[in-house]
């Protein structure tokens, strides 16, 4: 039997607009679930003239049927989420224990991996990763480790917590004093700050992926929801410029609990250009005039640091090659009202490096790569208000037919702008959308 559920991932450099359609397809699911990353992703979701900025919580919390659940792949930090959880509240959105679950398996990011993200990062000067110093890397450097690491489960017992954190803040001081002559922390005050933590997060803590396949085995839908983007996945992206997680599809079952087969129908977001933040390859990057437009009209500054995002046109070689990473079956296409006003755009159709054409994308072969562009008429209509795909204009129309022969996937949904409502259904095979 086919799945019922949905999995989102991002096809490019992460900020494809996951927030928005998170939203839009949570509406017809019973379960919200992160599977990856951290605090590091940021998804926006905008309801009426009301913006929500999340980083941890899953974007179902504003369906309220949805249970949201942070599964145990993801890089956990309970300051991060007790500030969003406060936040949600004050702005009318009370989610309880029953609406949001956190494993108690996954990895707990303390005040010790967010100072090693700092201090690795400036010791490295020019070479640096440009993490955004939420100290995820060094979160998951810690799991791999396994002594070092404090989990949740660890986190809401102060029994087990406060000898544990004890220990392992003794040695981050150490290796900080002797590699970055860095000054001693308070382990003191870290104790006491996250137990405290700790008793405010325990009553959303439960075994996640039992309660997840239970879902399943029980006719639920469930939507897991991906961090970032699929060119930053730590084995299958633009390595070293990557994240520290699995975020294509393939992270699903190992970062939520369930098999394989429950991945369900996967959704590829993607822009209509692309945008990367931090350092590393990026072939169709215009730094110029048309990147900077981009960047302006897109408001492409990052939701979690702020930093401004480098922007070029829509490459095609990569997105086949994550679209196949996750096997994707349909495209999510977002901000197509950014590139209103062009006279014509751009799609990078193939590469090359010399004279030698390069048809697949390499991770791990990008120097000296050139893009081959195809050049289609812009529009100069603003389409913000379409709620059809017919009422786009024809070059609007064309340009997202190109992206689909392209990559080989339909486009089941457009997005027109930044509000929920602005999102036009077009090819999706996903019943009940509205």
């Amino acid at each position: 039997m086919t799945s019922r559920n949905v999995t989102v991932v991002g096809l490019q450099w992460g900020d494809e607009g996951k927030g928005k359609i998170v939203d839009a397809l949570s509406d017809v699911c019973d379960y919200v679930a992160r599977y990856c990353g951290g605090a590091n992703a940021g998804h926006s979701v905008v309801i009426g003239d009301r913006k929500f900025a999340l980083h941890l919580i899953p974007c179902g919390v504003f369906r309220p049927h949805v249970v949201n659940v942070i599964g145990n792949g993801v890089a956990f930090d309970p300051l991060v989420a007790v500030k969003e959880l406060t936040g949600l509240a004050d702005r009318g959105v009370v989610v309880d224990h029953n609406r949001l679950a956190i494993s108690a398996a996954a990895n707990v990011v303390m005040p010790y991996h967010k100072l090693q993200d700092s201090l690795s990062e400036a010791s490295l000067g020019d070479g640096k990763i440009g993490t955004t110093a939420r100290g995820i890397g060094p979160c998951y450097g810690d799991k791999v480790n396994r002594s070092t690491a404090i989990r949740v489960a660890d986190l809401i017992d102060p029994d087990l917590l406060a000898p544990k954190l004890r220990a392992t803040a003794a040695i981050k001081n150490k290796m900080f004093a002797a590699l970055y002559d860095a000054p001693p922390m308070d382990i003191d005050a870290m104790v006491n700050e996250y137990v405290a933590l700790g008793r405010q997060i325990r009553p959303y803590v439960a075994n996640t992926g039992a309660m997840l396949r239970k879902a399943i085995a029980a006719g639920k839908r469930v939507l897991f929801e991906g961090g970032q983007g699929s060119l930053l996945d730590v084995d299958h992206g633009t390595f070293p410029f990557v994240t520290s997680s699995s975020v294509t599809s393939c992270g699903v079952p190992t970062g939520s609990g369930v098999s394989p087969g429950d991945v369900g129908q996967v959704v590829g977001l993607i822009k209509a250009y692309t945008t990367r933040v931090g350092s590393g390859p990026f072939p169709t990057e215009q730094d110029n005039a048309i990147g900077n437009r981009i960047r302006e009209r897109g408001r492409e500054y990052g939701t979690t640091t702020g930093r401004p995002r480098r922007c070029g046109w829509f490459d095609a070689v990569a997105v086949r090659y994550t679209a196949d990473l996750s096997g994707v079956a349909e495209l999510s296409l977002s901000l197509l009202d950014v590139l209103s006003g062009l006279d014509e755009v751009k799609l990078a159709v193939r590469y090359r490096r010399g004279r030698q054409v390069v048809e697949d994308f390499d991770a791990a072969a990008m120097d000296g790569i050139e893009p081959e562009y195809e050049t289609m008429p812009g529009w100069s209509e603003d389409i913000t208000g379409c709620l059809r795909f017919e009422d786009l204009p024809a070059a609007a129309r064309s340009y997202v037919n190109r992206v689909e022969q392209l990559v080989g996937r339909p486009v089941g949904f457009v997005s027109v702008g930044p509000e929920r409502t602005q999102t036009i259904r077009h090819h999706t095979k996903i019943e009940g959308v509205r």
